[in-house]
């Protein structure tokens, strides 16, 4: 055995052994990459896709202290007229969306979770301790389906931007719903809902429920129409109570006067006036009317007001100024007038002229 042959040996025995101890050897798997949170911009701010999906989700809500006293029963503590009625809420919205070949797909919900440190006889506040939905629907493209306020009171927009809007009441508002709404590339809206109603539902001066729940299967039917340019917005809205065979109807017009100052009258009327009920008329007798105005002062403080008169001569004014803070927290201090007279039946209310303060603390994320 020469020097050469004694080295390709030992070599080729370093293969080997070399070979036979990368077969044993244990394989570390590379990590997979990790998805992070991606934003969606689709829908506007606050959206973000849920890891390994197309939906995009956006979770948001608020924070809210009133601070509520005097002699108007909206605001009136059940222990009388000296002492405060107030409320802490946080309300939860959770808001889903993906496209699909039919439209956008939607899923909105919003949560209410109250602590009332005081009753009060008024049915403009959840009065109750625990928790409430006040809206949980399915939308795709123009059809809706769930829980939410009524056709008849957000065709035409919600009244104004007070607080206690609604002390001369326009409209219902939670009712189970199906729905669809056309929206035009114009400006032109058309829509029709189809509502169950809800018992509960009781209008001021009042303890009788408007209506109630539909009988028969036979749902109540709403629709409406409008218009809206660079000037405002124009609409009319009619609602049909299967249960009393009434119908109500509402028209509204809205004008931009700046970009910075908008008024809007509204108008009603009840086929059933003061001798029956209606679950979408909820003022006192044939007719109702009301009036507002938001102006937005500065680029924190706002403005609103709203005045509302009836047929049974019920006379109510609430203002407010809006004022933000810091961004996201808004304080608002709001008065209300309510002048009462007759109620749904005509009757004398025997109420007396009062007012009201609201103090309102909310944080918005």
């Amino acid at each position: 055995m020469n020097i050469k042959s004694l080295l390709l040996g030992s070599a080729a025995a370093l293969v080997a052994v070399t070979g036979a101890r990368a077969a044993d050897a244990v394989v570390v798997a590379e990590p997979e990459p990790v998805e992070y949170v991606r934003v969606c911009d689709v829908y506007g701010s606050g959206f973000f896709y849920l890891p390994g999906t197309e939906t995009c989700l956006k979770i948001g809500g608020y924070v809210r202290v009133d601070i509520r006293g005097g002699d108007f029963y909206g605001v009136q503590s059940a222990a009388g007229d000296d002492t405060y009625n107030n409320r802490v809420r946080f309300q939860l919205r959770t808001d889903a969306r993906s496209e699909t070949e039919l439209g956008t797909l939607r899923a909105y919900a919003a949560i209410n979770f109250n602590y009332q440190v005081s009753g009060s006889d008024s049915p403009d506040y959840d009065m109750d301790d625990g928790m409430s939905i006040e809206h949980a629907y399915i939308e795709l493209g123009g059809f809706r389906i769930g829980k939410t306020d009524s056709y008849f009171s957000t065709f035409t927009d919600y009244s104004s931007g007070v607080m206690n809007d609604g002390i001369v009441p326009y409209g219902p508002f939670g009712t189970f719903q199906i729905a669809y709404t056309y929206t035009g590339a114009n400006g032109f809206s058309a829509g029709v809902a189809l509502e169950q109603g809800d018992q509960d539902e009781i209008v001021y001066g009042s303890d009788q429920p408007y209506g109630g729940i539909t009988q028969d299967y036979a749902p109540y039917v709403v629709g409406g129409l409008s218009f809206t340019q660079g000037w405002g917005k124009i609409g009319v809205v009619a609602g049909y109570d299967s249960w009393q065979s009434e119908v109500a109807v509402k028209g509204r017009l809205d004008i931009n006067i700046t970009d910075t100052a908008s008024v809007f009258v509204m108008g009603a009327w009840d086929s059933a006036g003061f001798d029956n009920e209606n679950f979408y008329a909820q003022w006192a007798g044939d007719w109702a009317v009301w009036g507002g105005t938001a102006i937005k002062f500065n680029e924190k403080a706002t403005f609103n007001a709203e005045v509302g008169y009836d047929d049974g001569e019920n006379f109510s004014v609430a203002a407010n100024v809006a004022y933000d803070l810091v961004p996201g927290f808004t304080i608002t201090p709001e008065v209300v007038y309510y002048a009462p007279d007759k109620n749904s039946k005509g009757e004398d209310q025997d109420l007396d002229d009062s007012w009201g303060f609201n103090l309102r603390f909310q944080r918005t994320f």
